[in-house]
């Protein structure tokens, strides 16, 4: 990131730079005569921001920054594969550019422990073997990914809190806390020879989470207090007004659910991932006298690991497998599954299309969607509500989830905080990183600091690289951003 700003230093002009000063009489002869060299030009610093994934699409994050010959990699997720995808299951990064440029490594940084920022770490660490660094939950659920692909024990990791910094070659990374739709979600305060960029990861401002503290945003102020050189930030819910609500919000909401809902099976389907919400459940049905079953792998894994590390806390007698269900009576259940955005394979979509093993649906069932659509995926939604509906099922959705994202006020207070000079949204598709940009310039950005900009810049790379191809022809591309120290100065 180039900072332009120039030190404006009074100096006498080149040609009288070594004239009489009625103090010290020097000339260039001399000077070099008495042993000394000529003060060296200072080379300008700079980092390059080389987004790999994630930017101009929600999905697939990965960054590198790449400073003095030396690179830090910040998370490592998948996509989804769109509808014309046909037989791709997955999405991944192309790290081509990492591979090329292996020995320069220095680490991996991992925000927090959702599929689109953790997904493709064990394809990345068949291929590079970079040490990681996590939070302790966030480490857990990518300890889970290595054990799948037989790699656990090939890939150094590092544990961390926040409050942490850790020192990668000519990095310095901190680990700040957030709050997200998952526990021990942080921001990186990334310290370059260019400066320091603030990288927030996914976020939003909670006052009252249910597990931890709220976000750290002294931190933030200290930072900007000292100098931020760039903000990158989320864009998800740049496009919503205020502030995005707390999670307690949609605690209250599921408790008077199962309150009105006494009779009959409750199946709730949630997204795997956040802990928090399936801590809710647990106290809701806890409370109301209902045993929980857990279906779908993912759900399944995490709620053990969460549970393990103390994230969820489960009564005793609470827990169940669903093969038990039928030894209860309905309004005695609770089942928390996998399928809230409707995939095909995910638990919910086999008990909408019958073809599940365990799991009948019945008109006495009340089915509740907890989350919100990703972009893309309404239409299958809306499917699997027909076929749930068909089958004279009760279907809830309304209040019954919460973004983990933050909405425009919450980032307005982080750029007041931080006072960046530069902004680079992230974490978002086209649109959302244009109204960020506007965000942006409204709190003071110069336009021309205000990337895309950023997004502009993406458009005309890729214009390139499909030229490139239609063409046949090789194409480089070297984008490098930093401040100008040095370059102007009157030396030799």
């Amino acid at each position: 990131m180039k900072d332009n700003q120039v030190r404006q230093q009074a100096r006498p002009k080149r040609n009288n730079y070594y004239a009489n000063d009625n103090k010290k009489s020097y000339n260039k002869n001399n000077y070099q005569a008495r042993g000394r060299r000529p003060m060296p030009r200072r080379k300008p610093s700079s980092v390059k921001i080389i987004p790999l994934g994630g930017l101009g699409q929600i999905g697939m994050n990965i960054t590198a920054f790449e400073c003095n010959n030396q690179i830090l990699i910040v998370d490592c997720g998948l996509a989804f594969p769109d509808e014309d995808m046909l037989g791709i299951d997955l999405v991944i990064p192309d790290i081509t550019y990492l591979k090329d440029n292996a020995s320069k490594i220095r680490g991996l940084v991992i925000t927090h422990g959702h599929e689109d920022h953790i997904g493709a770490i064990p394809y990345f660490e068949k291929e590079l073997n970079v040490p990681i660094y996590a939070t302790k939950l966030t480490m857990a659920l990518i300890e889970n990914k290595l054990k799948e692909h037989g790699i656990l024990n090939n890939v150094e990791r590092h544990v961390v809190t926040h409050g942490d910094k850790v020192k990668l070659g000519i990095f310095n990374v901190e680990f700040i806390k957030t709050n997200h739709s998952i526990a021990d979600a942080a921001a990186l305060a990334i310290t370059t020879p260019a400066g320091v960029i603030v990288h927030t990861g996914d976020f939003k401002i909670d006052h009252t989470p249910l597990f931890g503290e709220a976000i750290d945003l002294a931190r933030f102020a200290e930072l900007g207090s000292k100098g931020v050189l760039a903000l990158m930030a989320d864009s998800t819910n740049v496009e919503r007004q205020g502030y995005t609500p707390s999670e307690k919000n949609v605690g209250k909401r599921l408790d008077n659910l199962f309150a009105e809902h006494l009779k009959g099976r409750m199946i709730i389907a949630t997204f795997a991932s956040n802990v928090d919400r399936v801590q809710h459940i647990i106290n809701s049905a806890h409370k109301y006298g209902r045993k929980v079953a857990v279906e779908g792998r993912s759900m399944v894994n995490i709620i053990a690991t969460a549970s393990e590390l103390g994230y969820i806390k489960i009564p005793k007698n609470t827990l169940i497998e669903t093969d038990q269900i039928k030894n209860y009576p309905d309004d005695q259940i609770v089942l928390i599954t996998t399928g809230s955005q409707g995939e095909t394979m995910a638990a919910l979509s086999r008990m909408a299309n019958s073809t599940h093993r365990k799991v009948s649906i019945v008109p006495s069932d009340t089915i509740i969607f907890s989350s919100s659509p990703i972009p893309g995926n309404e239409k299958n939604i809306s499917k699997i509500m027909n076929e749930l509906a068909l089958k004279g099922a009760q279907i809830v959705f309304e209040d019954t989830h919460v973004s983990g994202h933050a909405c425009r006020e919450e980032l307005r207070l982080i750029y007041a905080l931080t006072k960046p000079k530069y902004a680079i949204p992230v974490h978002g598709e086209y649109r959302h990183l244009m109204r960020h940009r506007e965000l942006a310039i409204e709190m003071g950005i110069p336009k021309e600091n205000s990337f895309p900009r950023t997004t502009e810049l993406i458009q005309g790379i890729d214009y390139l690289m499909r030229k490139a191809l239609e063409l046949n022809r090789p194409l480089v591309i070297n984008l490098s951003f930093g401040n100008n120290y040095g370059s102007h100065e009157p030396y030799n």
